[in-house]
């Protein structure tokens, strides 16, 4: 607990065997519910953290997708947390780096009619060791997350994130895969939520393993058929018609 509320952690996680256990205990630390949202891994993630106390596990039976595991995270800490913190699996956070975040939340978020979203803005992202579908994605996301009716911001891919619940379970967001995180900032847009960046560090160090599911051509297509959907949406739909799609009262 904190003068801002309630906080979980949410850690999605597909296949990363070789560093989701480390990324589990430096969320530990921060004395917060730990949700671990198994995507349908195939290889031994589930035997790395299912004996770990203080983690809660839900697996999917098939992989469905990064967005879908958020989704199913958000539904399990929306019962006792106030806000989520999504932490990527595959060890380019620094799960210490949440308590910057957290702070960047305003103190009077809980008097404001939409509470914001954080985003932890990754610093160092133009180095040798970033890799290319890192660095060009953020700013092609960007661009085409304002385009859509989003939030100008700098890092609109990084996974490093603060939503508040239960707003953020109630976003009709229809992505499912790594497009969920620029299709819900399009949403908050449209909602007139807050998005506020706040610096944290990433690790792309060379000679650790880390193992990105994101497929460039793929994805890339899957971004453009999101961003197509959204920008049509908010061309030819009134707004106030688009924010009563965009949010499901509860």
């Amino acid at each position: 607990m904190t003068d801002t509320g309630r906080f979980a952690i949410i850690i999605p996680v597909y296949n990363h065997e070789q560093r989701v256990a480390d990324v589990v205990r430096g969320a530990l630390k921060l004395g917060f519910p730990v949700f671990v949202v198994d995507d349908g891994s195939t290889d031994a993630t589930y035997e790395r953290v299912k004996d770990m106390a203080g983690v809660s596990i839900i697996r999917h039976e098939k992989n469905r997708g990064k967005g879908a595991a958020i989704k199913t995270g958000f539904a399990s800490a929306a019962a006792t947390a106030d806000w989520a913190i999504t932490i990527d699996a595959d060890g380019q956070h620094n799960p210490e780096d949440a308590l910057g975040l957290i702070r960047a939340i305003p103190s009077a978020a809980g008097a404001m009619l939409r509470r914001p979203i954080i985003i932890g803005m990754r610093e160092n992202m133009t180095g040798n060791d970033v890799p290319w579908t890192s660095s060009f994605g953020r700013g092609f996301s960007n661009f085409w997350v304002r385009a859509s009716g989003g939030p100008v911001v700098s890092d609109s891919q990084s996974g490093f994130r603060i939503y508040p619940l239960p707003e953020c379970t109630r976003l009709t967001v229809r992505a499912n895969r790594f497009q969920f995180e620029v299709e819900i900032l399009a949403k908050a847009g449209w909602l007139g939520f807050p998005v506020i960046e706040a610096p944290v560090s990433v690790s792309y160090t060379p000679g650790t393993p880390r193992i990105s599911h994101f497929r460039p051509f793929v994805d890339f297509w899957r971004n453009s058929g999101t961003f197509m959907r959204l920008i049509f949406q908010r061309i030819l739909i009134p707004r106030f018609i688009r924010s009563k799609m965009a949010y499901k009262d509860i």
